[in-house]
């Protein structure tokens, strides 16, 4: 974030000292590291999980009921992934007090596999009813997929540059392709548009060979 440099001095009545340029910008300066502080904090709350269960990672969805698939800077995820119907896990409720907990894993949310190049396939269950946007972009050795009739709304570029991708079966449920959703997927063969679909969006299928 640049910072400008102001090129006049201002007086202060009240003691009658001049604040020059120099100190301004030093100002400015101590602001700007400040604000990048904080930009980097709120980065990593936003990318930040409730729970982990066997290596799969989720926040709450609306209600400690539901779950979440979520994003794990580190891209742990390698081979193929099952993502389960229902999360059981233990809760705090008080000092050394643990109680069990069971959640739907109901959608697989943004950027939730972003990156994740040893990713090489995802069993998605039934109870999933939402793919949020870049779930799986970049996820550069993903072969094949099967998104279930359940899926209802699959987000913008979720398979973008999955260059190794083959080979996908959408949901029947689905009204629409989104933006950029199979760009730059250059190995994909083979997949069935579903009837329900009315519309395809820009870039849907940029540079599919």
């Amino acid at each position: 974030m640049p910072f400008c440099i102001i090129n006049f001095q201002l007086t202060s009545r009240s003691k009658g000292k001049q604040v020059g340029t120099k100190q301004i910008a030093m100002k400015q300066l101590n602001m700007t590291i400040l604000l990048t502080l904080l930009m980097s904090i709120a980065g990593m709350e936003a990318w930040a999980y409730d729970f982990e269960v066997d290596g799969i990672y989720y926040n709450f969805g609306s209600n400690e009921t539901e779950a979440e698939v979520t994003y794990n800077e580190e891209c742990v995820y390698v081979g193929n992934v099952v993502i389960p119907e229902s999360v059981t896990f233990d809760v705090e409720v008080e000092d050394g007090v643990f109680e069990s907990n069971t959640c739907s894993v109901t959608s697989i949310g943004e950027n939730a596999f972003n990156g994740c190049s040893s990713l090489t396939g995802v069993i998605i269950p039934s109870s999933i009813t939402e793919i949020g946007g870049s779930a799986f972009q970049n996820c550069s050795g993903l072969e094949r997929i099967i998104i279930p009739n359940s899926v209802t709304s699959i987000g913008d570029y979720t398979f973008y540059g999955c260059t190794s991708l083959t080979s996908v079966t959408l949901s029947n449920s689905i009204t629409s392709i989104a933006w950029g959703m199979f760009g730059n997927c250059t190995s994909l063969k083979s997949i069935t548009i579903p009837n329900l679909v009315t519309t395809i969006w820009d870039e849907a299928f940029d540079n599919c060979i």
